[in-house]
């Protein structure tokens, strides 16, 4: 088996992590350290928490013992896509380090410049930064990238979503074509596949199988809900996480609830507090700060529920969380390993709760393909304390709004069906003196086309005359009944004669 000793890493770097309890490396460490060493650049693909900052911080501290940094030029650069992944680098490098004299800069939001360019102007040997505030730093021209040996592209896949992946272009061409790159992905999007091809040399590829798999000690559930109506969605969803919350009793110390969205993340934590709930939000819209005491909180007992979004979950460090309860069905299925990885760690119980409506059923299927097994269903807790007719209602609306649908009309055939027949009959065919009204009245609305033509021209066969009363009902459509047609101006002379004077005229 392989040892961090046969890496061949700095013997003070060797010190550190058998100081920090680590003896055996794991995959995606043992295979990506030794190229890197060598100087190749390096391709490595595997899912968060497999140990991949160890993989490119261990031998980056080795390569840059020797040497020293000028002020503004640091030797080598690492990307992360949040500022709790950066925090997170730059802590793993403080713990590898201590024994060899390298000095770093964490470059993130939130943090004032003028501290960030102290540390620049005195020279860093690392640069831990997140895209933006990289960028911001350059363009204020307190940085130059001339000098960065061995640059680091760190969760590529979380970068591609937020939408860096021009930023990350536009670094790369900023720091010289002879540097070393470590390149890290969870997954192998095109577009990640892409800048591969453009900016990394013959890389050296590792790939570790993606983990698909969880936790034994966590205990897996989901509820499936219905609102019901729409634009109750909102309102009935957050009771339903309040119910399974309460449901939970003494056995939830503490929680996150994850959202996909960062607006859900700030309604979701607001309507807790309202109704009495210790819990705040984080996500990447807040100030750093905010950000800091909201994970300070959490890890110290003193915030018991977390509201967060994946992209700034990602990194987070929480030794013992008792609950995980997924608001919606991630969009990734792979983040659903990552989002129920937070609680039952090192052994301990865990319990993650997932909340699915209609639309997310197929979120839902790729994440059962994903961990190759079905998450059992949970009874919806809200349905149960409806009356019968209130619970049908929300199962099957469609079959009562077809019961509701032709309420109108049947109304109406059921007034004519009881009157007698002659009634019925009088009822649809309007009598005389209403066709003489109506006639104007077409006359008015309509303006037909054959007033100005001859008699005669007005006979025509059933075909013409079928093509025209389609144009008329297309023509008046719009206007809620049917055409009225009436004779016109020219009236026949033989409907104004009596049966007497007709039967002297034959």
């Amino acid at each position: 088996m392989t040892k961090f000793s046969d890496l061949n890493l700095n013997p003070k770097v060797l010190k550190a992590v058998e100081e920090a309890g680590y003896e055996t490396p794991t995959p995606i460490q043992a295979g990506a350290i030794p190229p890197a060493l060598i100087g190749r650049d390096v391709l490595g693909i595997a899912q968060t928490g497999t140990g991949k900052t160890a993989s490119f911080t261990l031998p980056m501290i080795t390569l840059l013992a020797r040497g020293r940094a000028r002020a503004r030029m640091p030797r080598s650069l690492v990307l992360c896509p949040t500022r709790e992944l950066a925090a997170q680098v730059a802590e793993n490098f403080d713990t590898y380090a201590k024994h060899v004299k390298l000095t770093k800069a964490l470059l993130i939001g939130g943090v004032s410049f003028k501290e960030q360019d102290l540390l620049i102007d005195k020279g860093v040997d690392v640069l831990i930064a997140t895209p933006g505030r990289l960028l911001d730093h350059f363009e204020r021209g307190k940085l130059i990238l001339n000098d960065v040996k061995v640059m680091v592209v760190d969760e590529a896949d979380r970068m591609l979503d937020m939408g860096f992946i021009p930023d990350i272009e536009r670094i790369f061409g900023l720091t010289p074509f002879t540097r070393q790159t470590l390149f890290f992905s969870a997954t192998m999007a095109p577009e990640i596949e892409r800048i591969t091809n453009t900016f990394l040399s013959n890389p050296e590829r590792i790939e570790v199988a993606r983990q698909a798999t969880t936790s034994e000690t966590i205990t897996q559930g989901v509820v499936k809900f219905k609102a019901s109506r729409k634009d109750r969605e909102g309102s009935e969803k957050r009771k339903l996480l309040r119910t399974l919350i309460d449901a939970e009793g003494e056995k939830l110390t503490n929680g996150i609830i994850f959202c996909n969205r960062k607006m859900d993340v700030d309604i979701v934590a607001k309507s807790l507090k309202k109704y009495g709930y210790d819990a705040a939000p984080i996500h990447g819209d807040l100030d750093q700060s905010q950000r800091t005491r909201t994970l300070d909180g959490f890890r110290e007992g003193a915030l018991k529920i977390l509201v967060a979004s994946d992209v700034a979950a990602r990194g987070l460090d929480v030794p013992s969380v008792s609950h995980v309860f997924n608001y919606d069905v991630p969009s990734h299925a792979e983040d659903y390993v990552h989002r129920i990885g937070r609680t039952g760690r090192a052994g301990r119980d865990g319990t993650a709760i997932m909340i699915c409506v209609p639309r997310d059923e197929k979120n839902l299927e790729d994440v059962e393909r994903l961990v190759q097994n079905e998450i059992p269903r949970l009874d919806n807790p809200l349905a149960k304390g409806q009356p019968k007719e209130d619970v049908k209602a929300e199962t099957k609306p469609a079959e009562s709004a077809e019961g509701e649908k032709p309420k109108r009309s049947r109304s109406r055939s059921r007034k004519s069906d009881d009157k007698p027949k002659e009634t019925a009959q009088t009822a649809e065919t309007p009598s005389k003196p209403a066709q003489e009204q109506a006639a104007p009245k077409a006359k008015s609305e309509s303006k037909p086309k054959q007033d100005d033509k001859p008699r005669e021209t007005q006979g025509r066969d059933n075909s013409q005359k079928g093509r025209n009363d389609k144009r008329g009902r297309g023509r008046n459509d719009h206007r809620g009944g049917h055409q009225v047609v009436g004779l016109g101006d020219h009236t026949p002379e033989f409907i104004g004669l009596s049966f007497d004077d007709r039967r002297n005229a034959t």
